[in-house]
């Protein structure tokens, strides 16, 4: 079974995120979810993305069946999370004033998943992110964190690795190695 890659941006996050998906190798046998929050602005991250990966890149739609070698973006203004196989949009309520946010991806990612999921949490400027790194390493996932030192924004590492203590944070350049290895081993 292939594993899940969930990441988590905000404020600061984008170089980081570029230098992640740079690096993904073109037969990747991981899935790729991501979170930015843009609440409901206009989005072209995955354009962005594209233009800097070998895998392709787009929103999530409702009720698409996750496939090995892509990359989701969650579209503005819509939550994203994982069911048994398939992407699942909603527009509940904001988690840590955002909408998209990455805690109820990271969540449901780890409840569907359990040890095959690696979360990620770059740069931003509250806590999202931190409850769904927990609920990642309590079910055998791996938690991974920004240097905060390198995060222009460091409020989402800090939390997540107050709450949790996933492995030692990373710069983007590491994180990147490490992604890329755990995408191209399974």
């Amino acid at each position: 079974m292939s594993s899940i890659i969930v990441i988590a941006i905000s404020a600061g996050g984008l170089k980081p995120l570029l230098q992640i998906v740079a690096a993904l190798p073109p037969i990747c046998r991981a899935s790729v979810f991501i979170v930015q929050h843009i609440g409901a602005h206009p989005s072209i991250l995955p354009e962005i993305l594209a233009r800097n990966s070998n895998l392709p890149v787009a929103f999530a739609q409702h009720g698409e069946v996750v496939e090995r070698g892509r990359i989701y973006v969650a579209p503005p203004d819509h939550h994203m999370r994982l069911r048994a196989g398939a992407i699942w949009l909603d527009q509940g309520g904001k988690v840590q004033f955002a909408r998209p946010a990455a805690d109820p991806l990271f969540i449901s990612a780890a409840e569907t998943y359990g040890e095959r999921v690696v979360g990620v949490v770059l740069s931003g400027a509250n806590s999202d992110g931190a409850a769904g790194i927990l609920a990642i390493t309590a079910r055998g996932g791996l938690g991974l964190v920004q240097n905060l030192d390198e995060a222009k924004f460091p409020e989402m590492p800090l939390a997540a690795l107050k709450l949790d203590h996933p492995e030692a944070p990373l710069t983007a350049a590491r994180l990147a190695e490490r992604v890329a290895a755990h995408c191209a081993s399974f």
